[in-house]
């Protein structure tokens, strides 16, 4: 609509015409009429349900091949199935933002599998791990949302993956795309002490319920989830967190949390202040959910996540329009979740409610193979368990270890490269999926990873402090990349010789709010800090030992950032 002008009043000829205010545009939300499709991604959503997708791999592209695959198909609804068109093999970093889809892709997929709550028995391990053996060249990543990540897979062998991973009752369904994601849940969700109640139940009745559900698999945006009576799980950088909480009338429940999420514009998720009782928590979900999906803003990509809505309405407004709205009924206030003394990863050997052990282990950077993760099972098989989980930071468990049996599980982990005395460096590192398979990165962030624990392995071996480095190989932040004490986003940088090389601009000193006495909050970007990848080990080795030489007692890296002067960061 054209801006109308209102001409000057007759007695003030010195008056300027004014200008009467901009209409506001649409933002594509449904609960506001808007239904047309404001952008590519939208039309094809609604030409088709992209869970219908799946009818097409089976019956027409997996016999066809590759170059058979509808492009709306290829590069829009696969995703809801999990699968999207891996990098193709030696096109660098600077070429990403440059060339077309058809240019960076390749005639391979990355998987996802469902892993919701981290929850695997033996059975599901063991077809994990044929599946890729025998389908994606021995590639099987543990993902900081609980996910198993193939790669190489072929659009013709998906027919025979489904069958094996839902035989075992595994599924990739809605693993990827504008729909609800994984939901993370607490490793130790069911064994843990300190847990009051444990929310399985919830997490697999939403599962059950709304996963390839139509309902909501037309969202805005990806939908994530974190569901969790322990704070174990990055529960602020999701849409949706449901945090166990005691309610000094009603008793245990959960404190609901909303419009968390990272990327390019990061925002931590707020409370509602509301307490939810555990029956409930699959039907406050489902109607936080259908805020986004019918109030969420289509119109542009960037700006499609529920964090945005969240900013713009305000957790008054939110709460009001999700009780009225979707609940029909009120929630009643909560308190706020009491945090432990110090964050929780659940490595090393802890005893459960029942008298047995859990024992926790890392790979590094989360990088397993299919060979790995078959002789992991058998390791756990040999200690009488049946039970394994996949935590938010790119980990593993076994679960129901009697304790006598804890040390030579220890050893047995460490013999397939699974280390539950881990030293604080691979402890505390997590990186993306990196320029080898990812059509958006740009810059290899998986073998820097490896490169980097194992330097500093060598040279601060005795290093006696928690610090986390997450690298990521572009902005959008899978490895949660300013919520770490040193986090690395990959972007291209000049070298010593003035030609652009890989490298990382540096995030120090965020963290989220997963234990006392700390408060959450991104990573200070220092001006014109970046480093290049090789001389990264060297900045992050000289970055700890300032740190070691300089804190005061108890002091953390996050603390320690904040106070001293910008050059001890350099």
């Amino acid at each position: 609509m054209a801006v109308s002008s209102i001409p000057a009043r007759p007695e003030d000829p010195t008056a300027r015409p004014v200008r009467a205010p901009r209409r506001q545009r649409g933002e594509g939300q449904w609960a506001l009429g808007h239904r047309e499709p404001l952008n590519a991604n939208e039309r094809i959503k609604k030409d088709d349900d992209p869970l219908n997708v799946r009818a097409r791999i089976e019956n027409i592209y997996a016999h066809r091949g590759f170059a058979s695959i509808d492009p709306q198909d290829l590069r829009g609804r696969f995703r809801w199935w999990g699968l999207y068109t891996q990098r193709k093999a030696g096109i660098d970093g600077g070429r990403t933002a440059v060339l077309e889809p058809h240019e960076l892709e390749d005639e391979f997929f990355m998987l996802r599998v469902r892993v919701d709550g981290g929850q695997l028995n033996l059975a599901q391990l063991r077809v994990v791990a044929d599946i890729s053996r025998e389908f994606a060249r021995d590639t099987a990543d543990i993902t900081d949302r609980q996910n198993i990540q193939y790669h190489w897979i072929r659009v013709e062998d998906m027919p025979e993956i489904w069958r094996r991973l839902e035989s075992v009752g595994l599924q990739t369904t809605e693993a990827c795309g504008d729909c609800p994601r994984i939901v993370l849940g607490s490793p130790v969700a069911g064994v843990a002490r300190d847990e009051l109640l444990d929310p399985t139940p919830a997490i697999d009745e939403i599962v059950r319920r709304y996963v390839g559900d139509r309902e909501f698999s037309n969202l805005p945006r990806k939908f994530k989830s974190s569901i969790s009576w322990l704070v174990d799980t990055p529960y602020e950088a999701n849409d949706i967190a449901f945090l166990g909480v005691e309610h000094p009338e009603h008793g245990p429940g959960f404190d609901l949390w909303v419009g968390g999420g990272l990327s390019t514009n990061p925002m931590l998720a707020k409370r509602l202040g509301v307490w939810v009782p555990l029956p409930e928590v699959p039907d406050v979900w489902a109607g936080v959910v259908g805020v986004f999906r019918d109030y969420g803003y289509r119109r542009l990509r960037n700006r499609a996540r529920l964090k945005f809505l969240v900013a713009d309405w305000g957790v008054t407004t939110f709460r009001e329009v999700l009780e009225k709205e979707y609940l029909g009924r009120a929630l009643l206030d909560g308190p706020a979740a009491d945090l432990p003394a110090k964050p929780v990863d659940h490595i090393g050997v802890h005893p459960q409610r029942d008298g047995r052990h859990y024992v926790g282990a890392a790979p590094v950077v989360g990088r397993v193979s299919g060979s790995q993760l078959g002789r992991l099972a058998d390791v756990v098989e040999a200690h009488g368990s049946d039970r394994v989980r996949l935590t938010p930071y790119q980990k593993l468990l076994v679960l129901d270890v009697p304790p006598e049996r804890t040390d030579s599980l220890v050893e047995g982990l460490r013999g397939i490269g699974l280390e539950a005395r881990p030293s604080a460096w691979r402890r505390g590192t997590m990186a993306c999926t990196g320029i080898e398979y990812c059509k958006l990165a740009i810059v290899e962030t998986k073998v820097r990873g490896e490169d980097l624990v194992a330097r500093l392995e060598q040279r601060l071996r005795d290093f006696d402090a928690d610090i986390s480095i997450h690298l990521n190989g572009c902005p959008n932040a899978c490895a949660r990349t300013q919520v770490a004490d040193i986090g690395l986003k990959g972007q291209l940088v000049v070298g010593p010789d003035g030609q652009q090389v890989e490298g990382f601009q540096v995030h120090l000193g965020g963290g989220l709010g997963m234990a006392q006495g700390r408060t959450a909050g991104f990573g200070r970007k220092l001006r014109g800090l970046k480093v290049t990848a090789a001389e990264l080990p060297e900045y992050v080795e000289r970055l700890a030992r300032r740190y070691l030489a300089g804190r005061n007692e108890g002091e953390t890296f996050a603390n320690w950032v904040i106070r001293v002067d910008e050059e001890e960061l350099r």
